[in-house]
């Protein structure tokens, strides 16, 4: 039985089997974004033993490059079938998702740059409309991109080396994540305001965009705060989740969190008085969530 203010440990695929249709109001989720960021976010048949290991390079630039991932080229032809993978990974939940939430229900996902398009196809193609995509600010980030000039320095090719200075092999800084925000339709000839009468879902909340010092458009900026860092390698800004909540839901509905990490969302939701059930595959990470959570209800005085 899956109880409201709660955090499971289990894999969500299978949770989310026990959760009551239409029984939530609103998904808010830091899903995995298939890039191999750990050994939990490698959604694809690993087939080579380089992917998560370290060179001494790496080593020495400390947390920023202290892992491996596949070039964007890959290591061979199965690395092609990424895309897809992470996609057909999104379909065995995005399906379930669907039967739990309520109409006019919000779905916001993070979702990484690269493979964001396949989680909002997984998301489409299990019925759900793509509503739009929140472009989050993070102020700053690491910048990982290489010197090409550097690189046939190394090898000795000195004329090469001047002829590509000021180039990068890499990406560009990459200062904003999406949030792809989807809703389960409404009742097919009805209207969003007949379903807010209903269900209390379908519109969302302008006043709370203001309270968080951000305009009503599709960019917001959120930094992180010393309390935002060293619980999860993905952790976001607590204060960016209580916006999301605040944007979509009102108090007393329940937000869903089916990737739970170190319980940002959670956190969130039980300070702005919304119900909360989560879930973790981690047991590191899961055990982390409930630390905060159990620390929350003893401040706030529920134990």
């Amino acid at each position: 039985m899956i109880a409201v203010n709660n955090i499971y440990l289990g894999d969500s695929r299978i949770l989310l089997d026990n959760l009551e249709a239409a029984s939530i109001d609103s998904v808010i989720s830091d899903i995995p974004y298939g890039i191999g960021l750990d050994d939990w976010d490698v959604l694809h048949h690993n087939t080579n033993s380089a992917l998560l290991g370290s060179s001494p390079a790496q080593k020495k630039a400390g947390k920023v490059f202290k892992s491996r991932g596949k070039p964007l080229n890959g290591w061979s032809e199965a690395d092609k079938r990424i895309p897809m993978e992470y996609y057909e990974w999104c379909r065995t939940w995005t399906d379930k998702l669907y039967r739990v939430t309520k109409p006019g229900a919000s779905v916001l996902i993070f979702a990484g740059r690269r493979l964001a398009h396949r989680a909002a196809c997984a998301f489409e193609n299990s019925g759900f409309i793509f509503k739009d995509m929140i472009a989050w600010n993070k102020a700053k980030s690491a910048h990982r991109a290489q010197h090409l000039s550097l690189i046939y320095e190394k090898r000795g090719d000195f004329e090469n080396a001047a002829k590509w200075q000021g180039w990068k092999v890499g990406n560009l800084r990459p200062l904003f994540e999406p949030i792809l925000w989807f809703m389960k339709p409404y009742k097919i000839g009805g209207t969003i305001a007949d379903n807010i009468l209903q269900y209390g879902l379908g519109a969302y909340n302008e006043n709370a965009i203001f309270d968080y010092n951000q305009s009503p458009n599709n960019v917001i900026e959120f930094g992180a705060e010393k309390s935002d860092i060293g619980l999860h390698p993905a952790q976001k800004p607590l204060q960016l989740m209580k916006y999301l909540v605040e944007l979509v839901s009102v108090e007393g509905q329940t937000i869903l969190d089916p990737f739970s990490g170190s319980g940002s969302t959670l956190v969130a939701c039980k300070e702005l008085g919304r119900n909360f059930i989560g879930f973790e595959n981690n047991e590191e990470f899961y055990e982390v969530a409930r630390k905060r959570i159990l620390d929350l209800f003893e401040t706030i005085g529920l134990f």
